[in-house]
């Protein structure tokens, strides 16, 4: 894996960011793009343009062809067993919303309990403590581990009679840790409980094989993996794609229907896809997951694990940076600073990073019950990715070394 190379491909690494040069480290939030994938959306733009499965002359045919190559592209990236499996969302948070509002209204009944965990995304809490009040649906929570990870010990010790479905994130996106949803999915389904998994984290690092996870539902966004915002994938296995109803209706996702009311909707996935999808983002994102197939999955993971532990090294005599998830075997650094026996506000420590071009993120990172766990309102997180080198984790660490009370508020005069 030539990194060198790979940043080549990214034009926006060019740029500077306080007039420093760029040391980009948020890609747990979101992923920078490689020409590629702008080449994808513009080329969208520039010679295609028409809607997909609407028109009836060439250039909508074109369209379509590219908008369908995408679906089977986003099958093989996830080793799912049918295109059918694949709908096309705005990204994990709808998809994790889509999901938690149909098996709500259509399978669970008044009083079920869904399990998750305090790490995890808003987003895959939410949609169902919100979509549940009507149904006086439980959440319930299993308990994490000392380092704040998801066991399977303590799954097996949260399901009881009551709980109908689990909803976990492959990998937490605070901490990094990586939940072992091989086993949860075993266990869950000799007790006949529906499995959930926001892969958001997980995707653009690892293989992912939903075929061998055997989850039911999996989502995640192209903008984690060098695609476009605004788009991402549901996948749900096909029994349960072919019996739920969507949430949203329009055009495209209906077959036929009369002003009695009476509704024939169009087979998976395309009663899913109501209105314009958004197109130019489908196409950038299977340009995103062929550039991320050519360097590979394995390359990816190890290359951001060892600057991981290139990190630790670095900062493992500084007793004033504070690391919460050290055996994560991914590419989040969650940290906090300290200075003169205080720990400075995290938000501090990142205005004073990104005054030396470093871009990190700071706060609760969407998940708001964690800080409960860590003992702390906030931390910042470093997340690495393809186009990072060891030269950007010595800035970063050099930048910590002189993250002080007084350098931190000094940026603000």
């Amino acid at each position: 894996m030539d990194v060198n190379k790979i940043r080549e491909d990214f034009p926006i690494l060019s740029r500077k960011m306080n007039d420093k040069p760029l040391v980009y480290l948020d890609n747990g939030a979101t992923t920078l793009k490689p020409q590629c994938v702008i080449d994808a959306v513009c080329n969208y733009y520039t010679y295609l343009g028409a809607n997909a499965h609407r028109g009836d002359y060439q250039m909508s045919a074109q369209v379509d062809e590219a908008f369908e190559n995408a679906r089977i592209t986003a099958q093989k990236f996830i080793n799912a067993k049918y295109k059918e499996e694949i709908a096309f969302t705005s990204g994990s948070t709808m998809g994790l919303n889509e999901i938690a509002i149909m098996l709500t209204q259509q399978v669970l009944k008044s009083n079920d309990v869904v399990l998750t965990c305090e790490s995890e995304h808003a987003s895959n809490i939410l949609p169902w403590q919100q979509v549940g009040i009507a149904k006086n649906i439980q959440v319930e929570y299993i308990e994490l581990d000392h380092e704040g990870k998801v066991t399977i010990e303590a799954v097996q010790n949260a399901i009881h009679d009551g709980v109908k479905i689990i909803a976990l994130a492959h990998v937490s996106n605070v901490l990094g840790f990586e939940a072992p949803i091989e086993e949860i999915c075993k266990l869950a389904h000799e007790k006949g409980i529906i499995v959930v998994v926001d892969g958001a984290q997980s995707t653009p690092h690892i293989d992912i094989d939903v075929q061998k996870l055997d989850c039911d539902f999996f989502v995640f966004s192209a903008h984690k993996l060098c695609g476009p915002t605004g788009v991402g994938v549901m996948y749900g296995k096909k029994k349960w794609m072919d019996m739920l109803e969507p949430v949203f209706f329009g055009g495209e996702s209906n077959a036929r229907f009369n002003k009695c009311g009476d509704l024939i909707l169009k087979e998976s996935p395309l009663k899913f896809e109501s209105g314009t999808q958004p197109i130019e983002g489908v196409i950038g994102m299977a340009a995103a997951m062929d550039y991320l197939k050519k360097i590979g999955k394995d390359n990816i993971h190890a290359h951001e694990v060892m600057l991981k532990e290139y990190f630790l090294e670095q900062v493992k005599d500084l007793d004033k940076v504070i690391i919460y998830n050290a055996n994560a075997k991914s590419g989040i650094c969650t940290f906090n600073i300290m200075d003169k026996g205080k720990m400075l506000f995290a938000q501090d420590v990142a205005g004073y990073l990104d005054s030396l071009g470093i871009a990190v993120r700071s706060g609760q990172h969407c998940a708001k019950l964690l800080p409960d766990i860590l003992h702390t309102p906030g931390t910042c997180r470093a997340s690495f990715y393809i186009y990072n080198t060891k030269e950007d984790v010595d800035k970063l660490v050099e930048g910590l070394k002189n993250a002080t009370i007084e350098n931190c508020v000094n940026i603000f005069f």
